[in-house]
């Protein structure tokens, strides 16, 4: 199955932690990266009192069903150093799942489509940068994104 990730950085060497989380998803058995995007910088969002962000997109093939694919993007945070100490703070990496082929899941662990994805250019950008014709909740990402304000994003 194909999956949408997004990730991203605020502490530290930022482009290096989105090559080591890109690296340590490729090293877990059945998933295989196919695509990832250019890095942006782009500006914090929800809690804007934090240092600029790295985020890019990846594209994966898998055979680990949603919630799998979910626990081994937690997985490589964990190794990478994430601790979770505030919503939307400051983080040294983070592995979101956006899309999942075919799946939409609304349970206490994982929601798919990923709640928040067609109203973040921070996540919209890098993700029409690899598939602007991905269908998310009934829209095109590329359609999606021309909704939103790119004020501030660019490619690293």
């Amino acid at each position: 199955m194909r999956a949408y990730l997004g990730i991203g950085s605020n502490v530290g060497d930022m482009a290096a932690m989105l090559d080591a989380a890109v690296a340590g998803l490729a090293a877990i058995p059945g998933l295989t990266v196919t695509a990832r995007s250019s890095d942006y910088r782009t500006p914090p969002w929800g809690k804007t009192d934090q240092p600029w962000f790295l985020n890019g997109a990846v594209a994966v093939e898998t055979s680990l069903d949603p919630h799998g694919l979910l626990d081994a993007c937690l997985h490589v945070e964990h190794k990478l150093g994430r601790i979770r100490e505030e919503r939307w703070g400051p983080r040294v990496i983070d592995i979101d799942v956006l899309a999942y082929e075919g799946a939409s899941i609304d349970d206490a662990r994982l929601v798919l489509p990923h709640r928040y994805v067609r109203e973040r250019a921070f996540v919209l950008v890098p993700l029409a940068e690899i598939a602007p014709d991905l269908v998310i909740g009934g829209e095109r990402v590329a359609d999606a994104l021309a909704k939103l304000d790119r004020t501030g994003i660019e490619r690293a």
